[in-house]
Order: structure tokens, then C-alpha cells, then sequence
């Protein structure tokens, strides 16, 4: 199950504890696994130091952000 913030979307890792998201202070609901968006297999997902999982590197090195 993954744990994302209610209000600013951001995705938590799964070593994360607490009921409040890091970054805004929302509220942290669950959501179900998705098959179709299974993570790539390969190194695990990039977490900083707050327990936020960060966008996945471009293969440029760049991280992917929404235009």
C-alpha cells in the first residue's frame, strides 16, 4: 500500500511513520497497489530526508518534473 498526501500529493516511502505528510502538514491516506504502475524493476525509488519518494531521474540525470 502506498501513502500519499491528501493535499499536495506527495508520495511517502514505505519507512516513513507518522499521520501527517512532511512537506504541508495534510492529512496521508492509503492507496492500493496498482499493477499497471509497477515500479521498474532495478534500484529502488529515491527517498529524501523527509521519507518523500522523489521523481524518477531522466536518463540525462535530470529528475522529471510536470511541465
Amino acid at each position: 500500500m502506498d501513502r500519499i498526501c491528501t493535499h499536495c500529493h506527495a508520495l511517502l516511502g514505505e519507512e516513513s511513520v507518522g499521520d501527517w505528510c512532511p512537506a504541508c502538514g495534510g492529512a496521508l491516506m492509503e492507496r492500493a497497489d496498482v499493477p499497471a504502475l509497477d515500479r521498474p524493476a532495478g534500484p529502488g525509488p529515491e527517498v529524501d530526508h523527509r521519507g518523500i519518494v522523489l521523481p524518477r531521474r531522466h536518463a540525462l540525470g535530470g529528475i522529471i518534473t510536470p511541465q
